[in-house]
């Protein structure tokens, strides 16, 4: 079983959230444009990570990759405190019954990842929606003033039930992110020290970091691309929206733009969630080595 954590849940659950806001100031540039490149392809399947970044940067400027940084911060406030926070609450109780292995770390990293999602989907259409709408021709810019009017507007002017809208993919990639992040990094760090890189140290924060990034990168990438789509999207004409499920919309994509359309924007994804993972777990653990300096722990 694990060793008695050396702070109260409170501090981890303050800390973790405080190390996603810090990881995803760092990377919200990525994520930017890894929402506009994934988006792009629908109109023009030759966009690339090169030619929307070069286009976004010289239509809007530098500081529009910063586009919706607001609503990124307060998903972070809700989403990195709570799946991170509830993950270590559900390993730790998990291990009073049960060896603490790879299969305790994905279980508990799925359930996790679920419960954050779902708290935090509100937040999550107002920052695709915020990243993604300086690219729209102007006539359809929605020109929202921020994360706040973004969300009362939405509710306003669709409704409550679009907040949820991609709520499916979004829980879905969060269970595997849950598990292949959150999980696979605790047991990295693991591997890592029996390679001889010392458990606590920022080179091996590091290596855990990125290899967990990778994996979770190449996994939910295809969720991300989903979730993305159905978040933007607005309904036709005759109020029909043209993707309505997570099934409904693999199988949309792939049909009329291939397979690997899924993976559009995934080099500008994985400096989103490899500079996440590794500016974030920095974050948590230099967060807590100070806290326990402090308090005398």
């Amino acid at each position: 079983p694990p060793t008695t954590p050396a702070v109260s849940r409170a501090v981890n659950f303050a800390t973790a959230g405080l190390g996603g806001i810090a990881g995803w100031i760092i990377v919200h540039p990525f994520n930017t444009l890894a929402i506009r490149t994934n988006l792009a392809v629908q109109a023009n399947p030759a966009a690339n990570f090169r030619t929307v970044a070069a286009s976004t940067i010289a239509e809007n400027g530098l500081s529009s990759l910063y586009a919706g940084l607001s609503a990124g911060v307060l998903r972070q406030v809700f989403y990195a405190t709570s799946r991170f926070g509830l993950f270590e609450v559900f390993r730790d109780e998990l291990a009073k019954h049960r060896e603490t292995d790879l299969a305790s770390r994905l279980t508990v990293g799925v359930a996790s990842g679920a419960c954050a999602a779902y708290i935090s989907c509100p937040v999550e259409v107002a920052l695709v929606r915020l990243s993604n709408d300086s690219s729209l021709p102007k006539e359809a810019r929605r020109n929202y003033n921020g994360v706040f009017d973004a969300g009362r507007r939405i509710a306003r002017e669709e409704g409550l039930a679009a907040f949820w809208r991609g709520s499916t993919p979004f829980v879905g990639r969060a269970m595997l992110v849950g598990a292949t992040q959150v999980g696979t990094y605790d047991q990295f760090k693991q591997t890592f020290d029996g390679f001889g890189v010392k458990n606590g140290t920022v080179m091996n924060v590091f290596c855990a970091s990125m290899s967990a990034g990778l994996l979770y990168s190449v996994i939910t990438m295809p969720f991300e691309t989903v979730k993305n789509r159905m978040a933007f999207q607005t309904p036709d004409k005759d109020g029909r929206l043209e993707y309505r499920s997570l099934a409904q919309s693999f199988s949309t994509i792939a049909k009329k733009e291939g397979a690997k359309k899924l993976w559009s924007g995934f080099l500008p994804y994985y400096g989103r969630c490899g500079g996440h993972t590794v500016g974030m777990f920095v974050a948590v653990e230099w967060l807590r080595k100070e806290y326990r300096k402090f308090a005398g722990v």
